[in-house]
């Protein structure tokens, strides 16, 4: 049975906050072609082009191209040599989210307390400065090999971080709409779901708002369990999934093989118009799980009268689920790596803090459908 907290603030003890986090700084992603990637996102999913580090900066052994959206920053990152870290990491898992960085009002507070409470150290606080002044960075590691980068810039009016020069280009399409990450969620192996819980919840003070079992995420033939954790302010949540036992292998499973560990399956964005947005994105290029359209044959009765045009969300293929807050819309693209691995998803929502339980259905069996073609069902 699935269970969902009220709104996180009704629920949160103010003092057990001892971690606040006033949102996400930016997500690196390791990739094997940052150039090209940066033009992928610009290109076909409205993001402009805003930092540069690299060779012209004095880095040897990588560059990294940042591009941005409302709020939302991505680095995305590239070897340019044998023998890195990064190119090993890419090697193992493919292109993929290595950094999720938080914005703390104290780098080193929050280090030094994650230490304290177990966490494993990933870079202890570094303090970086250029002429427009100075950051503190520090990390710890989560699941896999995924980190989270703890990053202070209050003392700091750079275009990104000291290192970075503002990257120009005279080619930047229309933004689409998105304006920030909703929540990302971590695929673990059987049996560490809870592990990872306990850590959020220890290590950096988050609760478990809403969880999920195998009788809610299945179908004839896959099953998974998940928890959604969320830090104080509710503007961090990390559902974190696990396989279960089911006929055939889940999508869990297969990401768990295709990138060869655990890490962060797919990065939720939201936007204030879904249907606007993803209009603008199958036009760029980008594909899209589908459901089959008899799904919209009982929508509203389903979840009662929404503002969106039915006939529009059956053209597009927009999931609408509703809990007790309000509704939400959503729909995932297709992995959009070479691996079955990363994915988006795109939302919107309308009063709703659930994450869609009344979609899981057609929408894992729109999955199976995919696993099917790739034959990893």
């Amino acid at each position: 049975m699935s269970t969902i907290t009220n709104a996180i603030p009704k629920i949160y003890d103010k003092a057990a906050d001892f971690m606040p986090i006033n949102g996400t700084d930016y997500i690196e992603i390791y990739c094997s072609n940052a150039k090209q990637a940066a033009h992928f996102y610009k290109s076909a999913m409205g993001f402009q082009s805003l930092a540069y580090a690299g060779l012209e900066t004095g880095l040897r052994d990588r560059e990294s191209y940042v591009v941005a959206q409302d709020k939302i920053r991505l680095v995305l990152t590239s070897p340019l040599k044998s023998g890195t870290d990064i190119g090993r990491h890419i090697d193992q898992h493919g292109d993929g989210v290595k950094v999720t960085a938080l914005w703390v009002d104290d780098a080193t507070y929050a280090y030094n307390t994650a230490m304290e409470r177990g966490a494993t150290s990933y870079m202890k606080p570094v303090t970086e400065e250029d002429e427009h002044g100075k950051t503190v960075r520090s990390g710890i590691y989560t699941y896999g090999e995924t980190v989270h980068m703890f990053v202070e810039r209050k003392d700091y009016n750079g275009i990104f971080l000291p290192g970075f020069r503002e990257w120009k280009t005279s080619y930047n399409p229309e933004p689409i709409g998105l304006k920030y990450v909703d929540h990302m969620v971590g695929n673990v192996a059987l049996g560490r779901m809870n592990y990872w819980v306990n850590f959020y919840e220890e290590v950096m003070g988050f609760v478990n708002i809403l969880s999920f079992d195998d009788n809610d995420i299945s179908t004839e033939y896959t099953a998974l369990m998940s928890k959604v954790m969320s830090n104080g302010n509710g503007r961090i949540k990390f559902p974190i999934n696990e396989p279960a036992e089911g006929l055939k292998k889940s999508q869990v499973d297969e990401y768990l093989e295709f990138y060869e560990g655990e890490g962060v399956q797919h990065i939720a964005v939201a936007t204030d118009d879904v249907v606007k947005t993803v209009r603008l994105l199958q036009a760029r290029g980008i594909e899209f799980l589908r459901v089959p359209t008899t799904y919209y044959d009982v929508l509203e009765e389903r979840v009662g009268k929404i503002d969106e045009d039915i006939d529009s969300l059956k053209e597009l293929g927009i999931l609408v689920d509703r809990d007790d807050e309000g509704y939400l819309l959503q729909i995932f693209t297709k992995p959009i790596e070479p691996r079955p691995t990363m994915f988006f998803e795109i939302i919107q929502r309308k009063g709703a803090t659930s994450f869609g339980k009344g979609n899981f259905k057609a929408l894992f069996e729109a999955i199976e459908r995919e696993q099917e073609l790739r034959g990893t069902l």
